[in-house]
């Protein structure tokens, strides 16, 4: 091939995931019946709504609906080419039958469904090969991108990471999963695991928002050292930032909204008032601002609503805007 002809990728270094997830991804847990019912056909619509608006990485969980999550998002994307997404699910959670199954609901754990199955925190590496394989059957697929080990320090972090990571590291070594990672809601676990483990990626959940950045002090900085891929989660805190004026019965991190933290968003909202810029495209783009997060991830079940995110990041943000929160306090 003569320089004028030759190949301007040749030679370039191959994409990693990292490169692949795309800055929107599409958080299943919303699809697992969170909080409410929704059915198999709206599922499939809000999926069909993302692939549509060029969503790429899609994220999914053993915990979201004791499986529900899993079995539509594997039954969608089995219908996709496979090499034209990522998909990432959650070790640590084995999913078993309920010997105590009398018709009864999993609300107690957040999930609209019948409770006929348990979850048991396994992070042993028998544990986490089960969960992977028992994943594999519920999606319907041939393999996982990205699997995390999830929400270690609800129930024993030091056995968690103790046990987990190296277990994840030896499936990413043998070619079972692509590579690994942890996700959590707490960003000095996440930190933690960072320096114990040899991770790819971490998903981080509320920790580096518009309207919060623990993540800042030390996550960010190690990951990005260490060549760590973030993915930012619920960049809304759970819909206290997902309309234009928060109300003071918006969810926040799964709750009720604290009265310093509801001021906080209402002084948000009230500068991206002044700079003509809503407040949910602003949380959407913020937490890519930072060089270690490559990819925001938001959960919704509603299709019109992941086709309003899509619109919101396709909308451009002035820089001076950024530079006016930082001058009045709102931003580190």
């Amino acid at each position: 091939m003569s320089a004028a002809t030759a190949d301007p990728d040749a030679g370039a270094a191959p994409a990693t995931l990292a490169d692949r997830l795309g800055p929107l991804g599409f958080g299943g847990a919303p699809l697992g019946n969170l909080y409410r019912p929704v059915s198999d056909e709206t599922a499939r619509t809000a999926l069909e709504a993302g692939w549509e608006s060029g969503v790429r990485y899609f994220d999914t969980a053993p915990h979201y609906g004791l499986g529900l999550s899993e079995r539509r998002m594997g039954a969608f994307l089995a219908e996709r080419p496979r090499d034209e997404f990522v998909l990432s699910t959650k070790v640590g959670r084995v999913l078993e039958p309920n010997p105590a199954f009398t018709g009864g609901d999993d609300l107690a754990d957040g999930f609209a469904v019948p409770d006929d199955l348990v979850r048991r925190f396994d992070p042993s590496e028998s544990g986490v090969r089960r969960s992977i394989d028992d994943s594999l059957d519920r999606l319907g697929l041939d393999r996982i991108d990205l699997a995390y080990l999830h929400d270690p320090d609800v129930y024993d972090l030091d056995r968690g990471l103790r046990e987990g990571l190296p277990a994840l590291a030896r499936l990413r070594d043998e070619g079972v999963v692509g590579a690994i990672g942890i996700g959590v809601n707490d960003a000095a676990v996440a930190a933690r695991a960072v320096r114990e483990g040899d991770l790819d990626v971490v998903m981080i959940a509320g920790r580096y928002t518009l309207l919060e950045q623990p993540a800042l002090a030390d996550l960010l900085p190690l990951c990005e050292e260490r060549g760590v891929a973030v993915v930012a989660a619920a960049p809304y805190n759970s819909g206290l930032l997902a309309t234009d004026e928060p109300a003071a019965d918006a969810a926040y991190d799964y709750g009720a909204v604290p009265a310093e933290v509801l001021d906080r968003a209402r002084r948000l909202a009230a500068a991206c008032r002044e700079w003509g810029v809503r407040l949910p495209v602003a949380a959407l783009h913020f937490p890519l601002r930072h060089p270690a997060v490559r990819s925001v991830v938001v959960g919704t079940s509603r299709p019109d609503a992941v086709r309003e995110n899509a619109a919101r990041f396709a909308t451009t943000v002035p820089e001076a805007f950024w530079e006016h929160l930082v001058e009045q306090g709102l931003l580190p």
